[in-house]
């Protein structure tokens, strides 16, 4: 048995495939559509391939992560393109290139961009499935079966494609041997590691003792890649950086992106003008649903509520009314056969249609786009008293939808541990925010709207 599976074959793969559309852009654009022969030249030709393996080789450690999102991978071909077309007008310009077309150069980057980027996520997808089918995995152990050890093990059995195999748990401490993987004691790890053809040694002990100066020999004696797991809180889910002081290694939290000003700017803009497209044509959706919720019940078509905004702020949001008017409805959460609301309110919240008069919220700059629900004032002051760092999830905008919706996480909240899960999701929205993920996050709130949502009440 050999260990490792080849996994390191997988980024020269996709480097290869990414060769391969490159040369197919280079000679359509500008051989076919641009017939510009100048540019066709071997010399060019080698500059161009040897620009972009440049800029690729400096994102090959992405291919080798094995968990890896849809918008951390665009985020990364962005930075990519933009080297590379740094890298390729660098090249033209020294080769002496005389009267290449600015624009066609521009419009092969652009055209690569989009194409590499539905390359990279296509051939995600595939490796994702070849690892479900027991391929191209991973052979680990954990070490430590507290908090972080069972998040860990968790995290890695929530998608097969993530090619992990799990092959036991070890600890320094007696367990109740019942326990899933657990497998023995420390004193037993080299002889299992040795006898299993371990690749990868993940710990969350402490190095009482010098546990890990022990376990890192082990490691090293056999090949196995060693991994440390910092004992954190649930709600402590941001990327740590690894730096020195002096021979001294620390563990530096990057900053969340939304408290750096350029980001903040951008996501406003894209939410002035999404919200003041959406207003611009919301007439034609307000016209209709005013008349049928007129019809159905007496009241206003608006529903007001105060609710909690950004840094723990009071505002005022507002919805399309789906329930009879009542003395409630600042205090009691809605259910899934609340009495409270209509045939055409129940359906409107089937369909998220009751959350569009909040692009206004959006306009005038209370909520964002996508972000954490906005509660109401009741139950932010029941559950800060509740959950540890609830208030966290203020310190971006509210939104119309968010991380924790398209994950399912909507509707009543019965018990305590439903609204902590809800919490974690938006911390970690609030610690990996990018323009890429807010945009997966709408397309999922639109297909969710479109099927219909059986948690929404």
């Amino acid at each position: 048995m050999s260990k490792g599976r080849y996994g390191h074959f997988v980024k020269y793969a996709i480097i290869l495939g990414d060769l391969f559309i490159l040369n197919i852009l280079y000679y359509c654009i500008f051989g076919w559509y641009g017939h510009i022969d100048v540019l066709l030249t071997p010399m060019v030709w080698t500059g161009v391939n040897i620009a972009y393996l440049i800029s690729a080789f400096m994102f090959t450690d992405l291919h080798d992560q094995r968990v890896l999102f849809a918008e951390q991978i665009v985020v990364n071909t962005t930075k990519m393109c933009l080297i590379y077309a740094a890298l390729l007008f660098a090249t033209l310009w020294i080769l002496n290139i005389p009267d290449f077309s600015l624009k066609l150069v521009g419009l092969f980057i652009a055209i690569l961009y989009v194409v590499l980027s539905l390359w990279w996520i296509m051939s995600r997808k595939l490796i994702k499935f070849y690892r479900s089918l027991g391929f191209n995995y991973k052979r680990v152990i954990i070490i430590g079966y507290a908090d972080a050890g069972k998040k860990l093990i968790s995290e890695m059995n929530s998608d097969p494609g993530y090619g992990f195999k799990i092959m036991g748990v070890f600890d320094c401490v007696p367990i109740n041997e019942q326990l899933p993987y657990y497998t023995g004691k420390l004193s037993e790890i080299e002889d299992f590691i040795k006898e299993n053809y371990i690749d990868e040694i993940y710990c969350s002990l402490s190095n009482t003792g010098g546990i890990l100066e022990r376990i890192l020999n082990v490691a090293e004696n056999n090949a196995a890649d060693f991994y440390f797991v910092p004992q954190v809180g649930p709600y402590i889910i941001r990327q740590f950086e690894l730096n020195t002081v002096g021979d001294i290694p620390t563990l530096s939290a990057r900053p969340n992106p939304l408290s750096r000003s350029i980001n903040r700017v951008i996501k406003r803009v894209f939410d002035i003008i999404v919200s003041g497209f959406f207003l611009a044509i919301f007439p034609i959706i307000l016209i209709p649903v005013a008349i049928i919720i007129k019809l159905t019940s007496p009241g206003p078509i608006f529903f007001k509520q105060k609710r909690t905004g950004y840094r723990g702020q009071e505002f005022m949001c507002y919805k399309f009314r789906t329930m009879l008017v009542n003395d409630e409805s600042d205090k009691k959460q809605a259910t899934a056969n609340d009495p409270r609301k209509t045939a055409f309110g129940n359906w409107m919240r089937k369909m998220s249609i009751d959350e569009l008069p909040q692009f206004y919220n959006v306009f005038k700059g209370d909520m964002s786009i996508v972000g954490p629900r906005p509660h109401m004032i009741k139950h932010t002051q029941e559950y800060s008293a509740l959950i540890d760092k609830y208030m966290l999830r203020h310190t971006i905008k509210p939104g119309i939808t968010g991380w924790a919706q398209v994950n399912g996480l909507r509707g009543e909240t019965r018990e305590l541990w439903q609204m902590q899960r809800r919490v974690e999701y938006d911390v970690w929205y609030t610690e990996n925010w990018n323009l890429w993920l807010d945009i997966k996050i709408i397309v999922r709130t639109i297909f969710n709207a479109i099927t219909g949502e059986e948690a929404a009440c």
